[in-house]
């Protein structure tokens, strides 16, 4: 027969229940920030020893490293900001397996296209947004829990970032490497530009997209192609159609206010022959005010779906 304790007895700590460990990994805030800063380090430290020792060996990690910086940064900022209970494997599987799903799409449909027009731009626009969204689809059809704008919004930018920085890795080599060799100048003007860009482009789109894809997710997984999921896919499609023909664009409109030839001609020409300064002058405001005017259009799209989604400012 067991007695109670005497007074004053100190009473026996009951062990209380298990906190859970956390289903995503913490990361630490600011991490993009410290991937920013490092990247462009690296990136500007690998360019200068490839200028001084003139080795090929190096031009890998520098198209590598120009390629995937911004990408990488702009995903680790989304995963931070508003996709932490989304898990790290549904990002990094949209991210590489993702892109590289829809880089190899892309360029199986788009082989038989080859002389610059806006009917070529249209039919890339529409093959690449399909290739990117084919492939979230992809990476998405074992995790049914992934659905709503939000999860659209960061996996969708996922796969378009991991798009670009595959897609600029092939641009970068294909504008240095020509019959004099490696133009060391053009990779680093062209990984500058594409870099600057990258935030504006098919991240951005893709985003767009997948809000409206998840967004309509049903319970089990399925994915429903409603209406508004062909209007959004037919909507990013074109503005990357806009941004892809913006140079050709400013070509045309130079030559129609200055009356200069057949203006289809220049299009897929591309350039004007001994352009006057006036000329000069009309095409980059053309040419830089067309893609700004794309950019804004999409980040105004994607801001209006994060206003009306409550989850996108109660994330983790």
């Amino acid at each position: 027969m067991s007695h109670p304790p005497p007074p004053g007895t100190p009473k026996a700590r009951i062990p209380g229940p298990q906190q859970p460990p956390p289903p995503y990994p913490r990361i630490g805030a600011g991490l993009w920030r410290r991937c920013l800063g490092g990247g462009l380090a690296l990136w500007a430290l690998a360019a200068w020893v490839t200028y001084e020792t003139r080795t090929s060996t190096l031009l890998p990690t520098l198209i590598l490293l120009g390629g995937f910086l911004v990408p990488v940064v702009f995903v680790l900022w989304a995963y931070e900001r508003h996709g932490r209970d989304l898990g790290v494997s549904a990002i990094l599987g949209c991210f590489l397996a993702g892109g590289a799903l829809g880089v190899l799409g892309a360029a199986l449909m788009e082989s038989y296209l080859r002389h610059p027009s806006l009917a070529l731009f249209a039919v890339a626009g529409l093959t690449e947004e399909a290739a990117k969204l084919a492939a979230l689809v992809f990476v998405l059809r074992r995790l049914p829990f992934l659905r709503g704008p939000r999860a659209g919004l960061v996996l969708g930018a996922a796969v378009g970032f991991g798009f670009a920085a595959l897609e600029s890795a092939g641009y970068v080599f294909a504008a240095a490497v020509s019959a004099e060799g490696v133009g060391l100048r053009t990779l680093l003007e062209t990984e500058i530009l594409r870099g600057v860009l990258a935030p504006f482009g098919h991240g951005l789109w893709t985003a767009v997209a997948g809000a409206a894809l998840l967004s309509r997710r049903r319970l089990n997984g399925d994915f429903r192609i409603a209406a508004p999921v062909y209007g959004t896919y037919l909507g990013v499609s074109l503005l990357h159609t806009l941004w892809d023909s913006t140079h050709g664009l400013a070509i045309w409109a130079v030559a129609r206010l200055t009356r200069v030839g057949p203006q289809p001609r220049l299009f897929a020409q591309g350039y004007l022959v001994r352009p006057s300064p006036e000329q000069e002058h009309l095409f980059t405001l053309f040419s830089v005010g067309g893609l700004a005017l794309v950019a804004l259009a999409g980040v105004g799209w994607a801001r209006s779906l994060t206003r009306r989604e409550p989850s996108w400012r109660n994330t983790p």
